[in-house]
């Protein structure tokens, strides 16, 4: 019998992964992670194989495509959290400009810190700085999550 997913299971396992270094379009703990590799390689880990396979993107996608490609999937997989009500385990998108799609993906780890990886660094966990906050389009929970 598996054990029951919860939001400390989520974080805790997204917490595993710093130190996972940068890499476009990769999803291997230890060895490479881009932001949404993050949350990929998190949910093999806790819920199973990832629900469809990974489509090809650039690091401009968002800036070239303009379609909301991260939170549709996103939409589809996961359950959509009123941004109020977001709590630690839930995965969080961001865009980096208002009239862009969001592109970016993290995990909330406590009310005031998030997990995430970026290009020039390594997977890490830091302050939901003001500079996020601003820039939070969606939440999303993972499906099932017990607590």
């Amino acid at each position: 019998m598996t054990a029951p997913l919860t939001r400390a299971a989520i974080v805790a396992e997204a917490r595993a992964w710093i130190g996972t270094p940068y890499l476009h379009r990769a999803s291997v703990k230890g060895q490479g992670a881009d932001c949404l590799g993050l949350v990929r390689g998190v949910w093999r880990a806790l819920v199973g194989p990832e629900p469809e396979p990974l489509p090809p993107y650039a690091p401009d996608w968002a800036e070239a495509g303009r379609r909301e490609t991260l939170a549709d999937t996103a939409f589809r997989r996961l359950v959509p959290v009123p941004l109020e009500e977001m709590r630690p385990g839930d995965v969080l998108l961001f865009r980096f400009r208002a009239h862009l799609p969001a592109k970016h993906a993290a995990f909330l780890s406590d009310a005031g810190r998030m997990i995430h990886a970026y290009d020039g660094a390594s997977v890490c966990e830091g302050h939901f700085a003001p500079w996020w906050r601003r820039r939070l389009a969606y939440a999303f929970a993972f499906p099932g999550i017990a607590d």
